[in-house]
């Protein structure tokens, strides 16, 4: 009997051996949606061999559906391999890779490790095998996911959030599965020391996040309470991240819920009930000055705008509305302000915004990736285009484009990008992709110019994007010493915007006084500076000071030229229309006198 159960055992090893044993994908399954068999073979087949040998067939799959022109199927199949090269992946590798995408998008902060492993083991270790099985088989998510996915996520700890979530409570995990994605990618990395804004210190303001699964608990409490006020299971991972973003402790959020009953459609209330220090103002304190920042020390003693708008935001995060803090430079000063998701689905951008000061544009911090956005981008997802069919097979041409792209194929690439952004023009990173493979491809400059322009109109309606595609063409014509067409090019932002979207005239003409100091010597830098003023700065306001004047000021010290520095900046005060006693003639004044006194 001991011999036939050890046979048996045996045998029941054998088989399940043979049954994991990594199988090659008959060109018939490209065309179907991945099978649950298949699935399983294949993750079987990976916890023994690992993902590696399976990344090359997943990929063939996933490209023999969409040469075929099966979509549904080249993005299930996509979506596997994509997992597959995803857990393959060393930290050896990831972790330089990573780093220098931080410092491109310059989002490095103190607060961030210094050091971080690069061990020779893959990612997927991180993610168990329960946790893997279900990502395979998870369609929906799995689109969602690396659609969110953002080239500064740390994907070692992203996964290993995921993972953590998942082990404590499967059930639970996969029913609040944006929940846990929204944690994953906000608490990858610790926040920046000026989140959720700079002027109240850190022994104040810890700026610390709980640990993630308290977090996870804690929303979910929430949720089955009915304490929220959006269900956390209809919102995506995309809403839910500036939900979990809370700045302060959940015994603080308890107690705001509890003192700012405000039903959703009337949340703006709650910026208005922090009293406004006037004081704090006249005497030029921005600073909170108190020993705590709890949201009861800041009701208690009153505030100034970024007091109230942090109140404000907490009190939403609160009640599972996700919230942002805004801050942006008016005609006379800088002012914050908060917006929330509204019973609607619809962003709410103004709450606490003073439109006599033409806020025009406001900027917030994206938790995941701590870069600074505009409302106006916010706007531009808010149009929902990315739930539209012509979407979703847009993403499928640009997540094949820009594999292509990294694999070096730059024919298919350029071929699968044109088709993203003929399904969808609104497709980003698919004109980046497509012009990308333009150069790999030795286009001509024309040619290329000709991509962004189209890029150009495509952008109309997000001021932003269409701003960086001109820039782009304008940087192209320069290189090819077709200088006075691309200072047209740049003139086109500056022209267009100077009214609603300030900012990016603000922005071109910095960039402008900055090419200057690199190519023109100083009388004709100081005739650029003055052009500027008189051209753009009438009735700027603070930003523009901010800016231009005081950045032109700065650089005429450097070069040791404190009369010109003078000179420049009360000429700004004549021509910026300043109104007595606000914060832009503060600045002004304060400004003139450190440089009196340097000179």
């Amino acid at each position: 009997m001991r011999l036939a159960r050890g046979f048996l055992l045996w045998l029941g090893g054998l088989g399940a051996q043979l049954a994991a044993q990594p199988a090659v994908l008959p060109e018939s399954e490209f065309v179907q949606l991945p099978s649950p068999v298949r699935l399983a073979s294949i993750h079987a087949a990976a916890q023994r061999d690992g993902w590696a040998p399976h990344v090359a067939a997943l990929r063939a799959a996933a490209l023999g559906a969409y040469e075929r022109d099966k979509l549904a199927a080249a993005e299930a199949w996509f979506n596997v391999y994509r997992w597959a090269a995803l857990w393959s992946e060393t930290e050896a590798t990831f972790v330089p890779r990573w780093m220098a995408a931080v410092e491109s998008a310059k989002v490095a902060h103190r607060n961030m490790p210094t050091r971080f492993a690069t061990r020779g083991v893959s990612v997927g270790l991180a993610v168990s095998p329960g946790l893997q099985a279900w990502l395979l088989g998870n369609a929906i998510f799995s689109a969602d996911f690396f659609d969110l996915l953002s080239p500064v996520d740390f994907i070692p700890q992203v996964l290993q959030i995921m993972d953590t979530l998942y082990r404590a409570d499967p059930a639970r995990f996969k029913t609040y599965a944006n929940l846990a994605l929204a944690i994953a990618v906000v608490f990858d990395v610790p926040p920046p020391p000026d989140w959720p804004h700079g002027q109240v210190s850190a022994t104040a303001l810890p700026r610390k996040l709980p640990a993630p699964a308290e977090a996870f608990a804690w929303w979910i409490k929430q949720d089955q309470l009915g304490h929220g006020y959006h269900k956390l299971t209809r919102l995506g991972a995309a809403e839910l991240k500036f939900v979990v973003d809370a700045a302060a402790p959940f015994a603080e959020l308890e107690w705001a819920e509890k003192m700012a009953d405000y039903p959703l459609s009337q949340l703006a209330r709650a910026y208005t009930m922090v009293r406004y220090r006037t004081d704090r103002v006249a005497n030029n304190n921005p600073h909170w000055m108190g020993r705590t920042y709890r949201l009861a020390d800041i009701l208690a003693a009153g505030g100034i705008c970024c007091d109230q708008a942090y109140f404000a935001t907490q009190v939403g995060k609160s009640r599972c509305v996700p919230t942002l803090l805004f801050h942006g430079a008016g005609k006379d000063g800088r002012h914050a302000w908060f917006g929330f998701l509204d019973g609607n689905q619809k962003w709410q951008l103004d709450a606490g915004r003073y439109a006599e000061q033409c806020f025009v544009t406001g900027f917030a911090r994206d938790p995941q990736t701590w870069r600074e956005f505009s409302d106006h981008e916010l706007h531009f997802l808010s149009e929902r285009f990315r739930d539209l069919p012509s979407f979703r097979q847009s993403r499928v041409h640009a997540e094949v484009a820009a594999d292509c792209l990294a694999a070096g194929d730059a024919a298919m690439a350029a071929a699968a990008a044109r088709k993203a952004v003929n399904f969808e023009r609104r497709n980003q990173p698919a004109w980046d992709t497509l012009i990308a493979a333009g150069q790999k491809l030795g286009r001509d400059a024309k040619t290329l110019e000709a991509v962004m322009r189209e890029a150009v109109i495509a952008f109309q309606r997000n001021p932003d994007l269409e701003a960086l595609y001109i820039s782009r063409t304008a940087a192209s014509l320069r290189a090819r010493g077709q200088t006075s067409l691309a200072d047209a090019e740049l003139q086109r932002i500056v022209s267009k915007n100077q009214g609603a979207r300030s900012d990016l005239s603000v922005q071109q003409s910095r960039e402008t006084l900055l090419r200057a100091f690199a190519t023109q010597p100083l009388p004709q830098q100081i005739s650029t500076y003055n052009s500027l003023l008189d051209n753009f700065g009438r009735g700027a306001g603070i930003s523009f000071f901010d800016q231009v004047v005081v950045v032109f000021a700065e650089h005429l010290m450097r070069l040791q030229q404190p009369v010109e520095a003078v000179r420049a900046v009360e000429r700004a005060r004549r021509t910026l229309k300043v109104e007595s006693e606000s914060q832009l003639e503060r600045e002004l004044v304060r400004v003139l006198k450190d440089l009196k006194a340097a000179k």
